[in-house]
């Protein structure tokens, strides 16, 4: 998205740092709940960075008192401009399901700062995001079950088993309960848990780490684990991870980052992709 267009966003703010996008989910008044602006807003910004190579890094987080109630309930009742959760017929038109493609599909990393309420798709853009932490706050959970849908919607039951084991999951489906911050670091739902104030600096030391390697070795990363998590076989797996190494040693950022790895230098990389 150009600045242009990032200033005409009605939903979201997305603030960039550099090769970091921040990225908050803008309607505090209402717990940041979804909307079809939002959708809207969502699905154009993650699908415009398929081809950004000036982004390395996402942080997505919540404005206010928590991450994201789900589905605006009252804006959704109106039957106007109504939230799409299913496939439109035409490709890449934005739908909600098609924002956990997007975010799935785009090579940066997503990080998911999670304080407060985290529900419904709320929850399944946190679960689509690659890496989240936690603030104490936080209290996730699946609440499709509680409106008369099945639990598994968004790619809930793609993620939540991979991530928690079928029991956990199924537990979580089946009920609609919450899972809080402690209970989702124990069962390696989130990788951390700080306080809600320590969020943002939690977000930056991983940042840092993430900034010091090659631009194409991180979005490669992403891309093969995504592939990987699809194969059953560990041979089609190693020759997948011999062809990404492969095309990550052919670029002249492999070369730097061996010499500031033996220099004891940050590295001053050329590509701003891959």
């Amino acid at each position: 998205m150009t600045d242009q267009e990032l200033a005409q966003l009605e939903t979201l703010q997305v603030v960039r740092e550099g090769a970091v996008d921040w990225v908050t989910l803008n309607r505090p008044d209402r717990l940041n709940a979804i909307t079809a602006t939002m959708v809207r807003e969502l699905f154009a910004y993650f699908e415009g960075l398929r081809h950004n190579y000036d982004t390395r890094v996402v942080v997505l987080r919540g404005a206010g008192r928590g991450f994201c109630a789900g589905l605006d309930i009252i804006e959704e009742n109106k039957g106007e401009d109504a939230v799409g959760t299913r496939a439109p017929t035409r490709p890449r038109e934005a739908h909600l399901a098609g924002i956990i493609h997007a975010m799935r599909a785009c090579p940066q990393p997503i990080i998911a700062l999670v304080h407060g309420p985290a529900c419904g798709g709320g929850f399944a853009f946190a679960l689509a995001s690659d890496i989240r932490i936690a603030g104490a706050s936080a209290r996730m959970n699946d609440a499709f079950i509680r409106i008369g849908m099945s639990g598994c919607e968004l790619g809930l039951s793609y993620f939540l088993p991979r991530m928690v084991g079928l029991s956990i999951a199924s537990e979580l489906m089946m009920t609609g309960n919450f899972i809080e911050a402690e209970r989702a670091a124990q069962v390696g739902l989130v990788s951390r848990v700080v306080p809600d104030e320590g969020l943002e600096q939690a977000a930056r030391d991983l940042i840092a780490a993430m900034l010091r390697t090659t631009p194409m070795g991180l979005r490669k990363t992403k891309q093969t684990l995504n592939t990987a998590m699809k194969l059953l076989d560990l041979e089609a797996v190693i020759a997948l991870e011999e062809h990404t190494q492969m095309a990550c040693t052919q670029t002249a950022d492999f070369d730097e980052a061996l010499r500031a790895f033996a220099e004891k230098r940050p590295p001053r990389f050329a590509l701003q992709g891959g």
